[in-house]
């Protein structure tokens, strides 16, 4: 089968471009423009006409299995499906495909990977596994955990047979290896990856709906068969003999937000509005088992008018966090939370991220931020200070000391050990302003490492998968960035896989 590249796509809700993969279909599977996605009523889309999915006409009433959700984790449970020989379909309620995978920025977590090897970095599972729990203040489900780390590298492996290398690595806070790794080129990853699993999503000609609003799962003789989707502005029912879902965490859902944690009320949000909890509710009519609720994370570096997350790449590549006197106030790669609880204290509740020339050069999701008029810039770090309110001879004072670190490899003020390769010494030099916003929801339904979902009593519920954001346990009460893409990718794997062989 022939394939083509899409057109660039602007996405509203993710103010990412993506490059997206499209192949021409069979005539039993053609694709067509989406009456929706030209200008979506709830803005949730900008410039996306040119996307093309599966034509509503051509859906089915029956699959082997329904994915619901068109995230990293539902591409990735479609597309080992297929390899296992089965008819799976793709469901999703927005107008384009990617959900949240598409606004991920730094990178996917993996260890003992070929990656590393060539790169001459010793890493370990086992030392992956006790940073992440440490990292999750040991309340990470370990049974998860364990799945997850002992399968990353193969999850690497198989998405370099597809076309979609990931050997650019860096690090993200809560580790000590570089183990995030990322396109070649150093872009982000999100794109990259939504950009190649699309690209292999259409080549194996698997159909993919948007617009397609799941509503309920459904259930025959205590067996989960298939789905209720409004599709056209019509309700039908479609069944398959297992069910995936990978709808994403909640976000994006202010009532859910505030229930779990009421003192998350008017933070900005990072996530793309289709996060809104939809799979964990329709699962939790089920008798599906959720965990973790009340687990939210709060991202560090959010660009706050328009919810931007700032990759944590940056800190990884060599930036520092100064407050508005122009002073660090803290070890810039600690875990998510304890970065956040540090800049919260401040008196402005906000600081700024100062890099350099070779930082930009070494994360491109720079450029991203440049265009959108995040970053602020001089050719010297006093001028830079001016740009930025601050004075600029205690700022100049907080870089050199921190190139003596960099240059010692010891941070005596706050005990940073990574994110060290680098001193901040080409110019020009740049700015971001950020503060904390809601990022990802650790909590959602409960499953096994076979990711079946599990009842009230630890039961699985037969012919019941879930993957990725919409499930919970795996990151405990804190994430560690990186995380999440090695989860989408490992599990919804999995899900494809362990959804298959019910199917079989």
């Amino acid at each position: 089968m022939k394939t083509k590249l899409f057109k660039s796509l602007t996405i509203s809700f993710a103010t990412m471009m993506l490059l997206s993969g499209c192949g021409g279909q069979k005539s039993a599977e053609k694709t067509v423009e989406s009456s929706s996605t030209k200008a979506s009523t709830s803005d949730v889309t900008s410039g996306a006409s040119e996307q093309k999915y599966t034509d509503p006409k051509e859906m089915k009433d029956e699959y082997d299995i329904i994915i619901v959700g068109a995230g990293g984790a539902g591409m990735s449970a479609a597309l080992q499906a297929k390899e296992e020989g089965k008819n799976p379909v793709i469901l999703e309620k927005m107008p384009v495909a990617g959900g949240n995978t598409l606004k991920a920025s730094s990178g996917m977590n993996a260890s003992e990977t070929k990656f590393q090897k060539e790169a001459g970095i010793t890493d370990s599972n086992d030392k992956f596994y006790e940073e992440t729990l440490k990292g999750g203040h040991n309340t990470n489900d370990k049974e998860l955990l364990r799945y997850y780390v002992d399968n990353s590298a193969s999850a690497i492996d198989w998405l370099d047979s597809m076309g979609i290398k990931l050997n650019n690595l860096t690090i993200t806070g809560g580790m000590s290896e570089k183990r995030t790794h990322r396109p070649e080129d150093g872009s982000a990853v999100g794109e990259y990856l939504v950009h190649g699993l699309l690209n292999n999503i259409h080549e194996k000609e698997i159909p993919i709906f948007v617009n397609a609003d799941v509503t309920e799962i459904l259930e025959k003789d205590s067996v989960v068969d298939g789905v209720k989707v409004t599709v056209e502005g019509k309700e039908k029912e479609v069944h398959g003999k297992a069910v995936v879902v990978t709808t994403g965490g909640y976000g994006a859902n202010p009532e859910m937000l505030e229930k779990e944690k009421p003192e998350l009320k008017g933070y900005v949000t990072t996530n793309q509005e289709g996060s809104t909890g939809d799979g964990i509710r329709m699962i939790e009519k089920l008798g599906g088992q959720t965990v973790d609720m009340d687990q939210i994370q709060i991202h560090p570096t959010v660009q706050q008018d328009k919810g931007i997350l700032i990759g944590e790449a940056v800190r990884g590549e060599g930036a520092i966090l100064v407050n508005q006197d122009g002073k660090r106030f803290t070890n810039e790669m600690g875990t998510r939370d304890n970065v956040s609880a540090a800049i919260t204290a401040l008196p402005d509740k906000s600081a700024y991220l100062i890099f350099d020339a070779g930082v930009k050069e070494r994360v491109k999701a720079i450029n991203f931020y440049e265009k959108q008029g995040f970053v602020k810039s001089a050719d010297s770090i006093e001028a830079l200070a001016k740009e930025i309110d601050m004075d600029g001879k205690t700022l100049d004072t907080t870089v050199q000391d921190w190139n003596k670190a960099v240059e010692a490899k010891s941070d005596t003020e706050f005990s940073r050990e990574t994110g060290m390769d680098n001193a901040l010494n080409k110019g020009p030099y740049y700015a971001i302003k950020i503060a904390p916003g809601i990022h990802y929801t650790m909590g959602g339904v409960k499953i096994n490492d076979k990711t079946e979902v599990l009842n009230k009593d630890n039961k699985p519920i037969t012919g019941l998968y879930a993957a990725g954001e919409v499930t919970g346990g795996l990151h405990g009460s804190n994430r560690i960035g990186g995380n999440s893409v090695g989860d989408i990718i490992v599990f919804g794997r999995q899900a494809g896989e362990q959804s298959a062989k019910f199917v079989k």
